[in-house]
């Protein structure tokens, strides 16, 4: 560097240092002792960096003016300096437009809110000196460190322009925005080209990992993790790994890497080659990868197959944890495979002998076989004979009763029962039982027990429209027809007579063995009174009688102490003052009919007075009649008499009639 170079240099930092006198004078006084400080500073660097060319006589020209700079700082004030005299000395020195262009253009280019790399030129507790390369260095404060320990002098970091000059001329700087914008950069390119990217896990979250990656938080969601169910997920805080990124949404700070990714694509190459030396029937080695309800995945080195829970055990399993454990490793064989879905069907109980095929040669139809009840449905149980082989045994063949319930009223999972073979099909690997072959059938003697006409009690089952089932005995039940329920009363529902489960006394009317069908009769365990009645309701006679009951056509009338029911058309019920009988008003009722085969009565009230009157009519008429007949007589045989005469023959007729 020439001495000219280094006096222009100089005379910019005298310059610049009265700027900042200036600026400070108007502040307060630490801000010029900073500002004293960085003269000092640049000065010394000018010195250091003066070749020993340089004249000593321009070495103390400088120091001179920092000296007197420095004299004066304090003292200087913004409405005493003199610009004019700075601007006339550069003036009288003639500097070199041209050196000071083409030295400008040595400057970089620096924008605001522009991303740089700096060197840090000095660290202290609250700042961090950063030289990006530019007319001043900037100042960063440390607390943007705090997450490198080990930051040293010289190292390089990228930082983010916030502002080129602030009030104070100083350049101001940011690390941490710098750090977020190049990491959200790098993020972006590797979503796009899909390079592997470095991280680290943070700590454990819902559902995945929290995972570092270019400082940024990124979700790695648990089936990311690893080809392999994870079972302990807190075993991998902490580490270092490797991650592809599959998803960036910049506007929610929202980041998504996969670890399982990597591995897939390596595994690709791998399963193709497994897959093609695959053949159905193949028995292979494989490792328990992972157990679900309704099945068992195995690796088989590279490729997962499934084995389903049928597929396990000839035997019934109620979970695949039963026949296998995790990490276990077994031998299996393949059952189906789809090259193209790379889905692989396995099978580990087809390695063993079918259990039919080992089913005693001696057991035939009719033998009796015990079990163990491994299913229960509405229609019927699964009986286990011997492993793998199971029978079933039919609701209806578990009780002699025609009315069927459910399978899981006799029997639960796990019962030992004993039962007869009913079927078997050894090409078809079934077989079916009955329980109640055990036991002897009651319908073949039933004739005997429950004769024509002999007497029971019986308990109510359940009610229907026409009448009452009732039980006899287990596997023995009757009907008891709505009809002979009573001789007397007009039952419209069973309900109205009894109550399911009570007891109650029948008769036996019939018995149809083929059709297992008994009729019963609970009337019939009384005389019919209906014999009596012919002789006591009289047609024409008069009863006391209760209206129990009125509907459209009539109403029901309750006779005498025995109860009986008759029947009165609505006209019949009629007083003598006009109005009509009522539910539970009694009076006195006239059988108008009676028919022992209908079991019919008929009565009514109003013909109780309105007879009386018409016969009265009657013989009123009749009498004036007689009188007439008697006059005309009178008449032809003699001339008319007086008044008097016909008044006393008419009375004389009268009383004949009375």
């Amino acid at each position: 560097m020439s001495e000219k170079e280094v006096k222009s240099t100089s005379k910019k930092t005298v310059k610049k240092a009265a700027k900042t006198t200036k600026k400070s004078a108007t502040t307060n006084k630490k801000a010029a002792t900073k500002s004293t400080k960085k003269n000092k500073e640049v000065t010394e660097e000018v010195v250091q960096t003066t070749p020993e060319a340089v004249s000593e006589t321009a070495v103390e020209e400088v120091k001179s003016e920092e000296i007197e700079t420095k004299i004066e700082e304090p003292k200087a004030k913004s409405e005493d300096f003199d610009w004019s005299t700075v601007l006339r000395e550069e003036s009288d020195k003639d500097v070199n437009k041209e050196e000071e262009s083409m030295y400008s253009l040595t400057m970089p280019k620096i924008e605001e809110k522009q991303v740089l790399d700096g060197k840090i030129v000095s660290i202290s507790e609250r700042e961090v000196i950063v030289d990006i390369n530019f007319k001043s260095d900037g100042v960063i404060s440390s607390s943007e460190f705090k997450y490198n320990e080990d930051l040293q002098i010289g190292d390089e970091v990228e930082i983010l322009v916030e502002k080129q000059e602030d009030k104070n001329g100083q350049l101001i700087l940011s690390h941490r925005r710098a750090r977020v914008l190049r990491a959200w950069e790098k993020v972006n390119i590797a979503l796009e080209t899909g390079e592997v990217v470095h991280g680290k896990i943070k700590s454990r979250t819902k559902g995945g990992m929290i995972a570092e990656v270019f400082g940024i938080e990124a979700f790695l969601p648990g089936s990311q993790i690893d080809v392999k169910p994870i079972r302990d997920y807190d075993e991998y805080v902490g580490r270092d790994m490797e991650f592809k990124v599959v998803k960036v949404n910049e506007a929610y700070r929202n980041v998504v890497v996969s670890h399982k990714a990597l591995i897939e694509a390596d595994l690709e190459g791998q399963k193709a080659e497994i897959m093609s030396k695959l053949e159905k029937g193949q028995v292979i080695e494989g490792v328990v990868k992972n157990i679900t309800s309704y099945g068992v995945f195995v690796d088989l080195g590279g490729v997962d197959g499934l084995i389903h829970i049928t597929d396990l055990s000839w035997g019934r399993v109620s979970h695949p944890e039963e026949v296998v454990k995790l990490d276990e490793t077994i031998n299996v064989v393949i059952l189906e495979f789809d090259k193209e879905k790379k889905r692989i069907q396995l099978g580990l109980k087809q390695l063993g002998e079918h259990p039919w095929d080992s089913l005693d040669e001696k057991i035939k139809e009719g033998d009796t076989v015990k079990g163990k009840v491994v299913v229960v449905a509405d229609y019927g149980v699964f009986v286990e004979i011997q492993t793998g082989v199971e029978a079933l045994v039919h609701v209806s063949e578990m009780s002699w009763s025609t009315h069927l319930k459910s399978a899981g009223d006799f029997y639960k999972v796990g019962d030992e029962i004993e039962a007869k073979i009913l079927t078997l099909d050894r090409e078809e690997r079934k077989m079916s039982l009955g329980v109640k072959q055990l036991t002897e059938d009651p319908w073949v003697i039933i004739d005997k027990k429950y004769s024509v006409g002999s007497r029971h009690a019986v308990k109510v089952r359940n009610f229907t429209n026409f009448g009452i089932f009732v039980e006899l005995e287990e596997g023995i039940d009757g009907l008891v027809h709505i009809s002979d329920l009573s001789w007397t009363k007009k039952i419209k529902h069973p309900a109205e007579f009894t109550k399911v489960g009570e007891s109650i006394d029948v008769i036996v009317l019939e018995i149809d063995i083929d059709n297992r069908r008994i009729s019963l009769g609970h009337k019939q365990i009384e005389v019919d009174p209906w014999d009596n009645y012919e002789t006591t309701y009289i047609v024409g006679n008069d009863f006391d009688g209760t209206v129990t009951e009125i509907f459209a056509k009539g109403a029901i009338i309750s006779l005498g102490d025995d109860d009986v029911e008759s029947f009165s058309p609505l006209r019949y019920l009629v007083k003598e003052d006009d109005s009509k009988l009522t539910v539970g008003e009694s009076s006195t009722f006239r059988v108008l009919e009676f028919s022992k085969e209908n079991r019919r009565i008929l009565v009514s009230h109003t013909s109780t007075f309105k007879d009386e009157e018409i016969k009265n009519k009657k013989k009123e008429k009749s009498t004036t009649a007689r009188v007439v007949k008697k006059i005309q007589e009178t008449q032809q045989k003699s001339t008319l008499g007086d008044l008097d005469s016909l008044s006393s023959l008419k009375d004389n007729l009268e009383e004949e009639g009375e």
